[in-house]
């Protein structure tokens, strides 16, 4: 491959990044070829260990180099508590706010008939049956037996999120699960008249 080739190929898979032009993806190639070619070598290093090491959790579904992550296999969470995100990036900023201390679930993704993307894609089913598992004889068990008593819907407030939260809390419910959904309000250190019409009705229907 010639020098242009591989500069270009350098591009181009920079580009594949979200948020990333045709700019600033020849920008970065150039930056780490001119100025820092280490930096280069530890990025693919790392890519590469990443992609070969992490897999997802056996039981939540975010990225995790082991079977099951940390936040499954903690004794110190409460068990009877799943709250259900889109992506591992969502997962990371409920944790930052160290006010959930219960389980996730982690969709990868959510649902966009649009885009060819069904329950199946997003592993509804295996959700549904984390939460209403069932006995040897294939019966769910009683409400009063299972470990999740309360199945938090922390989807995001988009078209797409809202769909996704209603199709999961509808199935739950008719399992006869406690489903619960994110608040919307206004954010704090704001003032209303900057505030979105929509997140301003939300918080009014929301009050408590």
């Amino acid at each position: 491959m010639s020098s242009s080739n591989a500069l270009d190929g350098l591009t181009q898979a920079l580009r594949k990044l979200p948020g990333v032009g045709a700019k600033s993806a020849a920008r970065m190639a150039f930056h780490l070829l001119q100025h820092d070619r280490p930096a280069a070598l530890q990025i693919a290093s790392a890519l590469e260990h990443a992609v070969g090491s992490i897999r997802h959790c056996a039981m939540c579904n975010t990225l995790s180099e082991m079977e099951i992550c940390n936040v499954c296999s903690s004794g110190q969470r409460d068990r009877s508590k799943l709250c259900v995100v889109e992506t591992p990036a969502d997962q990371h900023a409920m944790e930052r706010t160290r006010a959930y201390k219960g389980l996730y679930f982690v969709l990868m993704g959510k649902l966009s008939p649009l885009d060819g993307i069904g329950p199946r894609d997003i592993g509804l089913q295996k959700l549904f049956d984390r939460v209403v598992p069932r006995d040897e004889q294939g019966e769910p068990l009683s409400e009063d037996s299972r470990e999740v008593q309360e199945v938090i819907l922390a989807t995001n407030f988009t078209a797409e999120g809202e769909a996704t939260a209603h199709v999961i809390g509808q199935a739950l419910k008719s399992r006869g699960v406690q489903v619960t959904r994110l608040a919307r309000g206004v954010p704090v250190g704001s003032e209303l008249e900057y505030v979105d019409l929509g997140t301003i009705a939300h918080a009014l229907v929301d009050r408590r």
